[in-house]
């Protein structure tokens, strides 16, 4: 009869640097900006920055119109 695997230390605990969580939120917010922002959050810049977006919306396939 097979024994089940155990684990015979606790999980060590990783260390995520504050920097990486700062980068991933700057990430997350571009990706927003870029393939969804059409005014609910920015309200008037959001024009401004779909123009800006416009053509990066197209090259990976988000319609935006």
């Amino acid at each position: 009869m097979a024994q089940a695997f155990a684990p015979t230390t606790p999980a060590e605990r990783i260390n995520v640097p504050i920097w990486a969580w700062f980068a991933v939120a700057v990430l997350v917010l571009g990706m927003y900006l870029i393939t969804m922002e059409n005014g609910a959050f920015l309200g008037h810049a959001a024009e401004t920055s779909h123009e800006f977006f416009h053509d990066a919306r197209h090259f990976i396939g988000v319609p935006c119109h």
